[in-house]
This record gives C-alpha cells, structure tokens and sequence, in this order.
C-alpha cells in the first residue's frame, strides 16, 4: 500500500527506527536519520512509497534546510 493511501502532506509523523540499509558516507545520511528518531515532522512529499520531511531543525537549521525521504514503516502518525 502506498503511504500516500492513509498518510497526506501535513500530517505529523514521528520517526520510530533508522532503515537498516542507510549508509553514512560524506553526507552523513545515517547519522541525520539517527537525530530525527524520536522527533516529529509534517510530511511535505512523496516520491512513490517513501515520505519527505524537513528535518533541519535537528541540525539547528530552519526546518526546510534539510530533508529526508523515509519509508512508512519507520515512521507513526501523530494526532493533534
């Protein structure tokens, strides 16, 4: 199922788990994915299955400085 299926852009998701297969080369991917893990962030896009969030705020950036492309699966819905 297609996260855009139960998921739209601005609702609040926090990421749960770090996908295994991240690597962290010279961008630092899997140590972006690590900081985001228990905060919270509205989803901006999708690009098939996978979420975008703007994470720039755990790297002491405005929110839209960064963003990451996450399965649905590492990620829960927050209500408001």
């Amino acid at each position: 199922m297609l996260a855009r299926n139960f998921m739209n852009i601005g609702d609040k998701v926090r990421v749960l788990t770090v996908p295994a297969s991240l690597p962290d080369g010279e961008l630092n991917t899997r140590s972006v994915f690590e900081l985001c893990v228990g905060h919270t962030f509205p989803i901006i896009g999708f690009r098939g299955d996978l979420l975008e969030l703007e994470v720039g705020k755990v790297l002491g950036k405005e929110p839209y400085k960064d963003s990451i492309w996450i399965e649905p699966e590492h990620v829960e819905i927050v209500l408001t």
